[in-house]
């Protein structure tokens, strides 16, 4: 099955909702998640797709998040589950809806190349409040993280033009077994195995936030307060 680059999104980071606003879903935030379609070729650099651009540069952006990637076939499942309609690619803030592709059939340190560049599978995505805010519902971070529809992020390994219909050309895949689901298993759900908490922190190719995370909770027994993320100021 083709792996395909359905759409890409890119888009500025901006200011909406109302500062005095009583209902927190509603109140003033900036956010670099809306995005609008691409056409033609673009350029994918180290760091980011030209023409995006991200709000919080400390849980955004940078060579680790250089690309998010995410499912267009979940948008279905989410139009089913929570009747939004107007959820539809692009509105978690991805830069590549990806077609004939779910967190069970990649894994990290996959790599592909798409157009001209090269792309390597870094993390899973740890979704914020800013969909839900977007969304105007409260637990939508918590309900993207439980059933795993997540999305990923991209190292850029070799910058260069893509453009929408273009296929991913597997190159490498050396952590089969470590798929973006069994990933968000290990650090979501079974947070007790340990030992596969190691091994998930031992893979170089994993982003190095992930990796203290879990080696925090290897040798430390730190839990990740994720309260903060999930809901922040949408309480």
């Amino acid at each position: 099955m083709d792996i395909l680059l359905e759409k890409v999104f890119v888009g500025k980071p901006k200011t909406v909702g109302k500062k005095e606003a009583k209902e927190p879903m509603d109140r003033e935030w900036t956010s670099g998640i809306f995005k609008e379609p691409v056409q033609g070729p673009i350029w994918v650099g180290k760091t980011n797709v030209a023409g995006d651009g991200q709000a919080d540069l400390k849980h955004h952006g940078g060579p680790e998040k250089a690309v998010f990637a995410y499912p267009t076939s979940h948008y279905i499942y989410w139009q089913k589950e929570l009747g939004s309609v107007g959820m539809m690619a692009g509105g978690m803030g991805e830069n590549f809806s990806m077609g004939n592709i779910t967190e069970e059939m990649i894994s990290i340190g996959d790599t592909f190349q798409i157009g001209e560049a090269i792309v390597q599978v870094s993390q899973p995505r740890q979704p914020c409040w800013k969909p839900a805010r977007r969304f105007k519902i409260k637990n939508l971070a918590l309900l993207l993280q439980n059933t795993g529809r997540t999305g990923w992020y991209f190292r850029v390994l070799k910058e260069g033009f893509v453009e929408e219909g273009q296929k991913f050309i597997l190159l490498d895949r050396p952590f089969a077994e470590w798929t973006v689901a069994k990933c968000n298993e290990i650090m979501h759900v079974d947070k007790r195995n340990l030992e596969k908490a190691q091994e998930l922190a031992n893979i170089d190719l994993l982003a190095i936030n992930w990796r203290t995370t879990l080696r925090n909770r290897v040798e430390k027994g730190e839990s990740q307060d994720i309260r903060n993320r999930v809901l922040g100021p949408n309480e």
